[in-house]
């Protein structure tokens, strides 16, 4: 199979320069990390990617049994990184692709080097002694909603999971994005998403980590990321000044900036 057509692979920047290989979450495609790759394409080889089910990803290589798992998702970052043989890579993940980025990193630690997580969270239900943000009840109703009527889910949701209800055009971007995928997919995607439980697989990592939170993210509050500083050893935690779920297209000078100053210093 052609890995580069399947995942519909791009590889841009500074081709000496140290790998970064950007990953987006759910409902989304590479064109998510628009805003930020020029200035990182200044200082380094940024390679991105759509998974299977999701943007301009071949999609007659869908296997719903795969994907209804983190570890298939993971299984498309091993062959992309394969293919192109990258090594000491920093893996920057947005959403539920930091969690990729964390099994992937388990599985071929000569691949990755440095994760960077973006708006992370290795659970979205409440548990005894853990805050998530949703209770069972609150992401069985999302599922339920989502599943009836993908599009009208998408076109309420997406604004929310943006916020920055003063920007609405980046509502919009993130709704036409998540109408763009295919619902069948989407679905699938969603409940590997949403059900996951990732909190044990953060006590193996070993290399150096940024978590990036947002100052207001109603899917991954800040408790989350004040929990995963405290389980992810040797990690560094970084509040953006932003609003939203999406700090990449509504505060994009902060996030570069934030990823520049972890990968530089650890280069």
């Amino acid at each position: 199979m052609d890995i580069r057509r399947r995942n519909n692979v791009t590889v841009t920047g500074c081709s000496e320069g140290p790998v970064l290989l950007l990953a987006h979450g759910f409902g989304c495609d590479q064109n998510m990390w628009r805003l930020v790759v020029p200035t990182l394409a200044e200082s380094y080889q940024v390679v991105l990617f759509d998974y299977v089910g999701s943007g301009r990803a071949d999609p007659s290589a869908w296997d719903e049994r795969r994907y209804s798992s983190l570890e298939g998702y993971a299984q498309d970052v091993l062959e992309v990184c394969e293919e192109l043989d990258l090594r000491k890579v920093t893996f920057v993940g947005h959403s539920v692709s930091a969690m990729v980025g964390v099994l992937v990193a388990a599985k071929a630690p000569q691949r990755l080097s440095q994760l960077v997580m973006v708006a992370p969270s290795p659970r979205y239900i409440d548990d005894e002694g853990y805050r998530g943000g949703f209770s069972a009840e609150d992401i069985d109703e999302l599922l339920e909603s989502l599943e009836s009527n993908y599009l009208g889910w998408s076109g309420a949701m997406a604004p929310v999971i943006m916020g920055n209800t003063d920007r609405p055009e980046l509502g919009q971007e993130l709704t036409a994005s998540f109408c763009a995928t295919d619902p069948d997919m989407a679905r699938v995607f969603a409940r590997t998403t949403f059900l996951s439980d990732s909190r044990q697989d953060l006590k193996t990592v070993t290399v150096p980590t940024l978590i990036l939170e947002c100052k207001q993210d109603v899917i991954a509050p800040r408790e989350v990321g004040a929990y995963m500083v405290g389980v992810v050893p040797g990690s560094r935690l970084v509040t953006l000044e932003a609003t939203g779920h999406c700090p990449q297209l509504s505060a994009p000078q902060a996030t570069v900036t934030a990823i520049i100053d972890f990968v530089g210093a650890a280069w």
